[in-house]
């Protein structure tokens, strides 16, 4: 390593002084050495757990499996079984498991002090004002009062009362007290942690979650409980018997178990009570619960009937339900009596035997769609009806469900249905289901039903009484796969008798009942007693009867058979069905059951249990001995079958069974891995016999062939597949006295299963691509075997495995010489032996650990390893030659055992695997990374090894494969990234979760080290394609660094000495001189602030992520926006658990976390081009800061011009930046941030300020250079930007525009579908639009805006939680503010020892004056007066002998908190005030100086700030300054009106105008009020009227800088500015009396200076060009250029050219000026307002509708709604018509009027629209008053109105001082008509280029048929006949001559419009021809009819007849020649 070497002076802090390149990754320092040399007792109390990981890090838990029932499900010979959980104590602390999400946050915030902010003060005090009289309602007048004539009537300032004096503040104390005390009180009520005040970091990046798997469970759908309530027929005569399932259409398919309910009188049961004496509470229920997985449309519930068994067919049986009523009793009397009695008979003698009665489905979809109770007839109605009765049957749906709300069963409310129609039993029941059609919905419940019986009749808890009637669960039979490992015992089977054909049989065989029986052997009396009861019955029989089809030799059946079978089957279990004919009348000698059949099915073969579909042969006679190990299919010898052994009976077997898996595959592989256990061979399998010989290649076939399994068996079956493939790879076999290595075989048949589930159950995974099922399995069902196998015959040494050596160097030599399974098996022991040896010691065995177990109940008896000794005596009782080999390796062989290592298996397999197995590895890694985790784990836990050093806790041998692992696994993520990106995301995050958890287990610096390795592999790839890779590695790093003991493992108490180096080297020894002890020295701290390699050796994990960081926010790096992301929140979300964290809440703890971050300040430092400028509120500005001074430059030490002028000049606190601050020089852009990134960053470099130990933080700051320091001043002033308050109102304006958007949406896109809203309402409404934000607009979709992040989880939020939101928000904003003043405090007590200091302070007063100036709580305010009062006291000389700016500044900021509704601001504002005079007037400076510049403060504060409050001003100031108080006096009562008028913008800008216009004595202070109307003015838009107040402010300048100097390049006054505008003389000098030299302050602000006029000027230009009037621009910059020429500035003239040049190119661009309307004001309720007239100006475009509706509603607002009246028309308005007590307006549309001589010189668009002064208008009227009448009748009103200034000029609106009205006779109407159409014509022939559309649009208008009415009536009206009056006749021939005109004009169109058609228009134009050829003939007579008095012929004089003669002759002459 390089010497680290220290560079001043430098920006680039972190990069240059590393000795290694941040993109190279130093070698960690050795975790453990360092740990065990450096004791935990060295250190004091609370720092000792920062040291070592805790001594109970690791614990293992035994987790008992829940047991939803009360018995235990397992057959008897089972026991209780536990989940092995290991776990992390601490992991709870880490952000894997314990996110920091927006809940917890919340949570955290509920107990926040409320912070007192103005900004919401005020708004509370300004809802209060809202209510006000109607007196104050009045406008100002607006004539000259002299000023101060508002005073008195406003507020008495001598009789207010004064706030609370602070006498403490203004003792006289020493600077050091000042400061101690400041500091001391600062750090009161300060909030612990600063991000817990953020918002929680972003869940789309927390790659590190990851959440604990779900406990398995069995598989439950969406259950549905269904009550029957009562079955009720019209006549009661016989016990009816019910069943329910439910049935699927679509897939044809039963989904349920039966559910066998009766709801007999107990009269009814009371006939059966012989058949069954003992009845189980079981079978009374009355309640089931149905489990839907699927639902669907097409779920019926079947409802089936049975009662007892009775002669006669079901028609005859039903007859009597459906001809009888219980009503018609006494008719049918004695029929029912006999009914009765002849069913008590059959029930005494048939009871044990049924009938099917009826049936009915109903339709679940209906049940959900329709809810409450219902009425109504609910089968599905059937063209096959055989007959309907009444019989009524109510049954209650009461809903109920368990876990998510997944379902899709949304509506559904408890419902009662009453089913009146029954179907007649027949046949199959699929025939009478119809299919429905839409999908249904449920909604779910969450509770559990108490008395709950399981499907085995278990009893599910809670379970408070047994006696209680209970609930059935039915079991479910999915209508598809469901996917879900059995956790729970079940052994269930179900029989289905089908039909059975015995027509061939003879005899009598009509009555057919069958009778299943379970038999464990073949004697009668070894009949189980497992078969399920029904209802009213025994709980469990021996057998089950099928029902009874009357006289029917081939019935179908429908009986569902349930059993519960033993766990243990063998081959003579069996069913044996046994067929009876019933005789069902009572005869003499005839039995009542008569066997007529017998067929069986045995249930074991070749070990599987046999389920499915049987058609089986029925024998007429009993089976013979030894029956049941065969099928009936085999033809015994000497036995009768029923129609010649053929299968007449068919039946179906179902298992539902978590022991049987009824699948080949698994089936041969489990029944193998018994025979291995067992060692019973030979054993048969199907055809092969399984010896010794063949075991091993059957078993390791059966493993490859389960790929081929179902994998819904698999999936059902996982857990013990995977505990079988595990217990063969720990105990490996041990066969005829080898072992057999298998190790491979259930690797890969393992990773292909794996890969299977994960391939196939995509639905079922995390975000990190783990599969549920699997990770659950790990977590909860893995654990290490516990039990030895039964030894074999002998035992030999574990498998020898010869491992080669160039297995860490590369992984594809190690495949080419490595195979786990040896080539050829050795012959004997002893070779095997020496093969050992020959391998030279590397090989497996070496270091095997003997750790065997045992399970001990429900702890864990733990054994140690046996001792050597007893194994060597084993050893020695072997023969002699094995004896010998044995004790020669005894040095280098462990005591051999068969027990292997599972994570030392799985490593090496994974190593040496190849093709698809290592293919499906990978795919899975995170599986296998999991397993090993857990089995090392296990394995330290059960051996006790966790007491050992961690070197000593593996083998070397594992330790070289976990890094060849690592290494291999790197690599694929480096080379594969572009081919399969989702494959590598997950394989990176896998082995970063892999290495997080070797952190609690193995050598630290072990894993440091593969750390290292795995970045060494990644960086060899990134020149390709950086940013996936260094996403990549940003996510791993993230991963890693989210263990719980981080910060430990970053080793925060170390100094920072490079460490000896694992092997000693030359570089080391070097590196010892960076070495500092504990007292640091300065060149320490300098590397502690570094990214040096001291830094990132010992703070290795931490010095990993900032490198990244730091990379990655490189400006000249790829700025890829998502990498800064993923980059910041990384680092967010660790610092975020630190505050988080309880283990470490102290100060002292927390300060040496913050030095594993220490290097991020200087990172951000030099960011701080690239972030966000909060400053400034234009969408996505970068910083432009100092940042790109030139270093070397010692004088640049001030803060960036922008950053200052925004400090400074800007008097709103969060308004946009000022615009008339000087043009400062742009910097150079970088790649920059998005604004939610910079805020991160920021407020991550906050927590670092925050919590660094202020000790170090200024032997820091004391050796940064003044560029740096400079630097680190822009960022706290953008720091405190940044996290300024917004207030409740943005925050409510926020949520109510994200809410209204997506209301609005709806209505625009109705508006525009219809066409109700026209393209130019939804451009104005769009630029009237503005968002909370300035100019952000396009807010809502820039996805980078944190406000909208914080608000896009919820549209809508409360009212409690939007103003916990405005809490969070000010406590964030004050912390933010304090830290950021305890660093200035830092800087200030650093520098004042250097000579630098005058460089830095005045950046540090700017930054604190920024911070006055923002929206701060009370309590930073005081605390920022505190250190500003202390800046003040310690230099006073930098604000009264340099910067002028400075201090009027700051006479700004403390006069607007003079003014706060908050007193405590009020007290501490007026004594940083009058100290601050104190101060000036012990300088002995003048005090007018001061004084100026608090009143043009005032003046400014006044004119813009809308928040200042002149109530609050009356502070306790001493009497020398009564006479300022009362110069300010003069200026407050100025803003009470304006207050008065904040909201009616033409109205306060008048004031201002007034109030400016009062000034004209004083020029300062009238310039502060231009440009306050100027920034008005901007803020609306209104960019010329901007332009001109500035035009005015610079022609002020102008006229007073010509008066004080004499230059003559300067504009020698007002008069240079003629030119732009006309209104600018106004700002004539009034006197030269203005300018006395001896008063302080006049003309001395920063604009009175050649710099100050053409920085307004530049302005003003800026303006002009804004409102696209690019002519005037030449004008602004005519007086410019002199100035540039006499300053041979060529560059600036160059740019002056060069934007004229670009403004004069835009002129032919097409632009749009104001609109102008007249508004008139009436009623004497406007005060002075009333009867004045003037002429507003509006932006272009704005219809009469609109600026109507902005006034009425205004004015409406002002006066009430029933006040205002908005006057229709334009005539003139008679004040006595009008209701005094209304108020009325009269808005006309203005144009502006030209004469004919000046329409001369305006010839362009924006001559037209310049310097108006004159405006017309015209009012349609006739003699009788109405505004429209004939032609002939119809007059016209002109009105010429002048206005006393031109427009545009410094206000929008502007007195109308003139009026003048033309009226137009009828024939003048009309001659004006004609040449309008006239010119029409003429414009739209002569365009260039032609527009046929239009053109053919006025001539249709001319001369079509439709229209032909208008001229031709005209010239009817006013030209058929010469007018009696001899004044019209003028008028008369003027008209005439205009048709002839027209005719000519159309004459030209036609011509054009015949040029320009195609042939499709010919027949139109020919049209247009004819129209115009009748037009014309029309009227030719009246155009041709001349006025005889106007032309007389007048006789001519001789002379000049013969001179006209001569002049002819003479051209004729000329032209002979």
């Amino acid at each position: 390593r390089k010497q680290v070497s220290r560079e001043y002076g430098s920006p680039q802090l972190s990069k240059k002084r590393a000795g290694v390149p941040l993109t190279e990754v130093v070698e960690p320092v050795d975790y453990e050495e360092y740990v065990s040399s450096h004791p935990p007792g060295a250190e004091p109390g609370l720092l000792r757990q920062l040291l070592e990981f805790p001594s109970d890090d690791l614990e293992l838990l035994l987790q008992e499996r829940e047991c939803a029932t009360i018995e235990p499900p397992v057959p008897e010979e089972d026991g209780k079984k536990h989940a092995a959980l290991w776990s992390l104590r601490y992991l709870r602390y880490s952000t894997t498991q314990t996110p920091h999400n927006s809940e917890r946050q919340r949570e955290k915030q509920k107990g926040l002090i409320k912070q007192t902010f103005e900004l919401d003060e005020a708004a509370i005090d300004r809802q209060d004002e809202q209510v006000k009289d109607d007196s104050k309602r009045h406008s100002v007048s607006l004539d000259d009062t002299p000023r101060g004539s508002w005073a008195s009537s406003i507020f008495d300032l001598k009789n207010s009362t004064p706030d609370a004096l602070l006498p403490s503040v203004l003792e006289r104390t020493a600077a050091e007290d000042m400061d101690c005390r400041n500091a001391e009180n600062r750090q009161q009520c300060r909030h612990a942690d600063l991000l817990g005040l953020y918002p929680a970091p972003d869940e789309d990046e927390a790659v590190e979650r990851c959440a604990i798997p779900e406990v398995p469970k069995e598989h439950s759908g969406q259950r549905i409980m269904v009550k029957c309530l009562s079955l009720k027929f019209e006549i009661e005569i016989e016990p009816i018997f019910g069943s329910l399932a439910l049935y699927d259409v679509r897939e044809k398919k039963k989904i349920s178990e039966d559910f066998h309910f009766d709801l007999n009188s107990d009269q009814m049961k009371s006939l059966l009570r012989p058949h069954s004496p003992h009845v189980a509470i079981s079978t009374l229920a009355r309640s089931t619960i149905f489990s839907i997985t699927y639902p669907s449309p097409d779920i019926f519930l079947v409802i089936k009937l049975e009662k007892v068994l009775q002669q006669g067919d079901i028609g005859e049986c039903c007859e009597p339900y459906m001809v009888m009523k219980e009503s018609d009793s006494t008719k049918h009397k004695e029929k029912l009596e006999k009914l009765r009695a002849q069913a008590e008979q059959i029930c005494t003698r048939l009871g044990r035997f049924r009938m099917p009665f009826a049936w009915t489905a109903i339709h679940l979809l209906n049940i959900v769609s329709s809810v409450g109770g219902l009425d109504r007839s609910d089968s599905d109605s059937d063209t096959e009806r055989k007959g309907t009765w009444n019989e009524r049957k109510k049954k209650g749906f009461e809903r109920m469900s368990v876990g998510e709300d997944m379902c899709n069963f949304t509506n559904f409310r408890p419902a009662t249905l009453t089913v009146t129609n029954f179907f007649k039993q027949v046949s199959s029941l699929f025939m009478h289901i119809s299919d429905g059609s839409v999908l249904p919905r449920c909604r779910r419940l969450s509770c559990a039903p108490h008395y709950c019986l399981s499907p085995e009749l278990l009893h599910v808890k809670p379970y408070p009484d047994p006696r209680v009637r209970p609930t059935k669960e039915v079991l479910e039979f999915p209508a598809r796969y469901v996917y879900t490992p059995h956790t729970t015992y079940r052994n269930l089977l179900y029989v289905y008798p089908q039909s059975v054909n015995f027509s061939s049989r003879q005899g009598s065989v009509r009555n057919i009942a069958v009778k299943v029986q379970f038999m464990g052997g073949e004697d009668p009396s070894q009949a189980m007693p497992i078969i399920f009861g029904k209802s009213s019955c025994a709980e469990f029989y021996k057998e089950a009867y099928t029902p009874v089809i009357y006289h029917n030799k081939s019935p179908e059946f429908y009986e569902e058979v349930k059993m519960k079978i033993p766990a243990n089957l063998t081959d003579n279990h069996h069913l044996l069905f046994t067929f009876y004919h019933i005789s069902c009348q009572a005869k003499q000698n005839t039995p009542l059951e008569t066997p007529v059949g017998y067929t069986w099915i045995p249930l074991m073969q070749h070990g599987r249990l046999r389920t499915g579909s049987f058609s089986l042969p029925v024998s007429v006679e009993k089976p013979p001995p030894s029956y049941s190990v065969l099928t009936p299919d085999v033809q015994l010898p000497g036995m009768k079958w029923v129609d010649n052994h053929k299968g007449v009976f068919n039946v179906e077997v179902k298992a539902a069974s978590s022991v049987h898996t009824q699948d080949p595959h698994l089936d041969k592989f489990f029944t193998l891995v018994y025979v291995l256990e067992e060692y019973s061979f030979p054993f048969r399998l199907k055809d092969v016999i399984i010896t010794e010989a063949n075991v091993e290649a059957e078993l390791k076939a059966s493993m490859a062939a389960l790929k081929g399994a179902l994998l819904d068996t698999c999936v059902r079956f996982l857990h013990q597949l995977m505990s079988k493939l595990i217990l063969l790879i720990v105990h490996p076999p041990v066969i005829a006295g080898q072992i057999v290595n298998l190790g491979r075989a259930a690797f890969e048949a393992m990773a292909l299963l794996v890969n299977q589930i994960h391939k196939n159950l995509e639905g079922n995974q995390d975000h990190h691509g783990r599969n549920s099922l699997l990770s659950s399995y790990i977590h909860y069902c893995f654990h290490l075997p516990t039990t030895e196998p039964v030894s074999p015959p002998y035992a030999t040494l574990s498998r020898a495995m010869a491992r080669p050596s160039s297995l860490l160097l590369s992984r594809s030599k190690s495949l080419s010489n490595s195979n786990p399974d040896l080539a050829s098996t050795p012959a004997t022991p002893d070779e095997e032996v020496q093969r050992i040896i020959g391998s030279k010691g590397i090989d497996r065995s070496h270091s095997w650990v003997n750790s065997a177990y045992a399970p001990g109940g429900s702890r864990t008896v733990l054994r140690r390893n046996p001792n050597s000794s007893c194994e060597l005596k084993q050893a020695s009782e072997r023969p002699c030659n094995r004896m010998s080999a044995f004790i020669e390796t005894a040095s280098i062989l462990c005591p051999p055992s068969r027990q292997i290592l599972l994570h030392e298996e799985l490593v090496l397999q994974w190593v040496v695997s190849t093709s698809t197995v290592r293919e499906a590895s990978l795919q899975q890694a995170w599986f296998f990374f999991q397993l090993m985790v857990k089995s090392m784990s296990h394995h330290l836990f059960l051996s006790s090894r966790l007491d050992m050093p961690r070197r000593q806790r593996f083998p070397d041998r594992f330790v070289d494969d976990i890094a060849a692992l690592v290494c291999a696994i790197s690599a694929d993520i480096a080379s594969r990234y572009h081919k399969d990106v989702e494959l590598v995301d997950r394989l990176n995050s896998s082995l970063a979760f892999f290495l997080n958890d070797l952190l609690s287990l193995m050598d630290r610096g072990f894993v440091f080290n593969l750390i290292r390795s795995y970045y060494k592999q990644v960086r060899l790839h990134t020149a390709q394609s950086p940013s996936s890779l260094t996403a990549l590695r940003m996510d791993f790093i993230r991963i890693v660094c989210s263990h719980e003991h981080y910060v430990t493992l970053n080793l925060p108490c170390a100094t920072l000495s490079p460490p000896a180096s694992p092997s000693p080297s030359t570089s080391s020894t070097t590196s010892q001189s960076s070495a500092f002890s504990c007292h640091v020295q300065d060149q320490g701290v300098v590397s502690m602030f570094e990214l040096s390699v001291p830094f990132r050796q010992q703070h290795f994990l931490s010095g990993l992520l900032l490198a990244e960081l730091s990379l990655i926010l490189e400006p000249d790096g790829e700025g890829v926006f998502f990498l800064h992301k993923k980059a910041i929140s990384a680092l967010h979300s660790l610092l975020c658990s630190h505050d988080a964290d309880p283990r470490y809440t102290d100060p002292q703890v927390r300060s040496h976390i913050a030095q594993l971050y220490l290097p991020l300040i200087p990172i951000v430092m030099e960011t701080l081009a690239q972030l966000h400028d909060f400053t400034d509120t234009s969408p996505q500005r970068v910083r432009q800061a100092s940042a790109l001074v030139d270093d070397s430059d010692p004088d640049n030490g001030t803060i960036s011009q922008s950053v200052a002028m925004a400090i400074a000049g800007s008097p709103l606190p969060h308004s946009k930046a000022n615009p008339f601050t000087l043009p400062s020089v742009a910097g150079r852009q970088c790649s920059a941030l998005s604004t939610e990134c910079s805020r991160m960053l920021l407020v991550c470099f906050l927590w670092v300020l925050k919590n660094t130990d202020a000790g170090l933080l200024e032997r820091w700051v004391s050796d940064l250079s003044v560029p740096q320091i400079n630097r680190l001043l822009d960022l706290l002033h953008l720091c405190l930007s940044c996290f300024e308050y917004k207030g409740k109102k943005a925050l409510q304006r926020i949520n109510s525009l994200t809410f209204k958007k997506s209301q609005d949406m709806k209505a625009r896109l109705e508006e525009a579908i219809l066409g109700t809203i026209g393209a130019r309402q939804e451009m104005v409404r769009r630029c009237r639009e503005r968002s909370p934000y300035g100019g952000q607009e396009n807010v809502r979709w820039r996805k980078n805006v944190t406000h909208w992040r914080q608000n896009a989880d919820r549209v809508d939020k409360t009212k409690a939680e939007l103003e916990q939101e405005s809490v969070v928000d000010g406590n964030l904003a004050t912390e933010a503010a304090l830290i950021a003043l305890d660093t200035l405090e830092i800087i200030v007590k650093t520098v004042v020892m250097s000579e630098l200091k005058e460089s830095v302070l005045g950046g540090v007063l700017r930054v604190l004056l920024y911070s006055m100036a923002g929206n701060q709580s009370a309590l930073f305010l005081q605390h920022c007066f505190s250190t500003q009062r202390a800046l003040v006291y310690k230099f006073p000389e930098m604000l009264f002998e340099e910067d002028t700016e400075l201090c009027a500044d700051l006479c700004l900021r403390l006069l607007r908190h003079c003014s706060s509704s908050v007193s405590s601001v009020r007290s501490h504002a007026s004594a940083s005030l009058y100290l601050l005079m104190r101060q000036n007037f012990e300088i002995g400076n003048n005090f007018a100086r001061v004084k100026m510049q608090v009143t043009m403060s005032l003046s400014s504060l006044v004119g813009t700030s809308t928040k200042f409050n002149e109530e609050h001003l009356d502070s306790p100031f001493p009497e020398q300054v009564q006479d300022l108080v009362f110069n300010l006096h003069m200026i407050l009562t100025d803003t009470v009106k304006m207050k008065e008028h904040q909201q009616d913008p033409e109205m306060l800008i008048d004031l201002m105008y007034r109030i400016a216009k009062g000034y004209q004595n004083s020029p300062d202070l009238r310039l502060t009020w231009l440009q306050n109307m100027a920034g008005k003015h901007s803020e609306r838009g209104n960019h010329a009227e901007a332009a001109h107040c500035l035009v005015h402010s610079a022609a002020l300048v102008a006229e007073y800088l010509n008066m004080l100097e004499d230059c003559r390049y300067l504009p020698i006054g007002c008069v240079s500015f003629q030119s732009i505008s006309s209104n600018v003389l106004e700002e004539s000098a009034v006197s030269d009396d203005i300018l006395s030299p001896e008063e302080e302050g006049i003309c001395s602000g920063k604009y009175f200076s050649e710099s100050g006029l053409v920085g307004l000027l530049e302005q003003a230009a800026a303006s002009f060009n804004m409102a696209a009037m690019y002519e005037a621009i030449n004008g602004v910059f005519c007086p410019i250029c002199p100035i540039h020429e006499a300053n041979r500035d060529f560059k600036k003239l160059a740019s002056v050219h060069g934007k004229l040049f670009n403004k004069f190119n835009n002129v032919y661009n097409q632009r749009m000026f104001g609109t102008y309307f007249r508004v008139g004001f009436y009623g004497c309720r406007f005060g002075d307002l009333d009867e004045q007239e003037f002429v507003y100006k509006e932006p272009s475009i704005t219809k009469l509708a609109e600026i109507s509706h902005r006034l009425e509603e205004f004015y409406s607002e002002r006066f009430g709604d029933e006040v205002v009246v908005i006057i229709k028309d334009s005539n003139p308005v008679d004040k006595n018509k009008l209701d005094p007590n209304k108020v009325y307006l009269q808005i006309t549309y203005v144009e502006p009027f030209f004469d004919t001589y000046e329409l001369k010189e305006r010839i362009t668009y924006f001559d037209k629209n310049y310097n108006l002064r004159t405006f017309m208008y015209c009012t349609p009227f006739t003699l009788d008053g109405r505004a429209h009448g004939d032609l002939h009748e119809q007059y016209k009103r002109k009105a010429i109105l002048t206005t006393s200034h031109a427009f545009p000029y410094i206000k929008t609106r502007v007195n109308v001082i003139h009026k003048e009205e033309i009226i137009l006779m009828p024939m003048e109407v009309a001659i004006e008509d004609m040449q309008k159409k006239t010119q029409e014509l003429a414009f739209a022939t002569h365009q260039d280029p032609a527009d046929s559309k239009m053109l053919q649009m006025v001539l249709q208008g001319c001369v079509g048929t439709t229209v032909n009415q208008g001229p031709l009536e005209v010239a009817q009206v006013f030209l058929s006949e010469i007018p009696e009056d001899s004044k019209l006749f003028r008028h008369h021939n003027k008209l005439r001559l205009c048709f002839k005109d027209f005719t000519k004009r159309c004459e030209d169109a036609l011509r054009k419009n015949k040029s320009l058609i195609g042939p499709d228009q010919k027949e139109y134009h020919r049209e247009l021809e004819r129209n115009y050829t009748k037009l014309r003939e029309a009227l030719f007579p009246l155009i041709n009819r001349k006025i005889p008095q106007l032309y007389r012929p007048l006789p001519l004089p001789t002379t000049l007849t013969q001179s006209l003669e001569k002049f002819k002759w003479k051209k004729t002459e000329s032209r002979k020649k």
